[in-house]
């Protein structure tokens, strides 16, 4: 009885990391802003999600003076990607990590949906967490948002130069995103997924899949506060790896020593993941 009270503690404890990435509006106004020059925000409606979207855009330097193309990178939770000011517990720098190596890609940050954001970011609904509604904002960013994007911006619009990338319900919604649209998404960043909340819907998902050519990326740690996160994750893997050759080189499993479900471990891992995909 005390073990079970015990897993049953440390599950709540991951599932509040897991579903707790909403700002603090009187914290925020204590932070100062630490977006670089090359983000910009825009609203643009969300007529699937009967909303509007707040989205966070990093145009790579020198974007201005040159007439290159680029590839494109969706990215969730975009909160907590550029600014400390409206992240919940730090950012993930991802302006600065790419500036220190010039990278040549655009982001797109799409802002969650604070209370909507469990319904979001799962493809199924879970029997106690509810949510299930990753349908409706997937078909937001490649019937909405992608055209937009592609029209106003000078992008590499084909599946090769279009990534998207999350952690937790994130990653989850990511790597749902190849699976349900592999022409529109080529690669995937995976970052510490929620398997957990659909894991019978989306291993059957991953069975049912024939072919899977798009490249994928995943990033966990070894201390999460799950026990389930790394054998979800493997098991995935291995359903992937029986659909493709491994001398493709299309699958990149990585766990990092000591990593928890938090911004540091993101942060830390997301330009080697960037370099891998891109």
């Amino acid at each position: 009885m005390i073990q079970r009270l015990t897993l049953l503690f440390i599950f709540f404890i991951a599932f509040g990391r897991t579903f707790a990435q909403q700002p603090n509006p009187k914290e925020d106004q204590a932070k100062l802003s630490t977006a670089s020059k090359q983000v910009a925000t825009f609203s643009i409606e969300a007529p699937q999600l009967q909303t509007t979207k707040k989205i966070w855009i990093y145009l790579p330097k020198k974007y201005d003076l040159t007439k290159k193309k680029y590839p494109v990178i969706y990215m969730h939770d975009a909160q907590n990607l550029f600014d400390t000011k409206t992240s919940y517990v730090g950012e993930w720098n991802v302006d600065e990590k790419l500036d220190s190596i010039n990278a040549q890609v655009i982001i797109v940050g799409i802002e969650h949906g604070n209370e909507k954001r469990i319904d979001e970011l799962t493809p199924y609904k879970n029997a106690k967490y509810g949510g299930g509604s990753a349908d409706n904002y997937l078909r937001f960013i490649v019937e909405t948002l992608k055209p937009e994007i592609d029209t106003k911006y000078r992008t590499k619009s084909n599946t090769k130069n279009t990534g998207i990338i999350g952690s937790s319900l994130g990653g989850l919604v990511s790597y749902y995103a190849v699976l349900k649209y592999p022409e529109i998404f080529g690669r995937a960043g995976v970052f510490s997924p929620s398997f957990w909340f659909n894991r019978k819907e989306i291993n059957e998902l991953t069975q049912k899949t024939s072919i899977l050519k798009n490249k994928i990326y995943f990033l966990c740690g070894d201390n999460e506060g799950d026990a389930d996160v790394i054998p979800d994750l493997n098991t995935i893997h291995n359903l992937i790896a029986e659909k493709r050759s491994k001398s493709l080189n299309l699958t990149k499993v990585r766990i990092v020593k000591g990593g928890q479900h938090n911004e540091k471990l993101w942060r830390d891992g997301f330009v080697k993941a960037y370099l891998w995909l891109f």
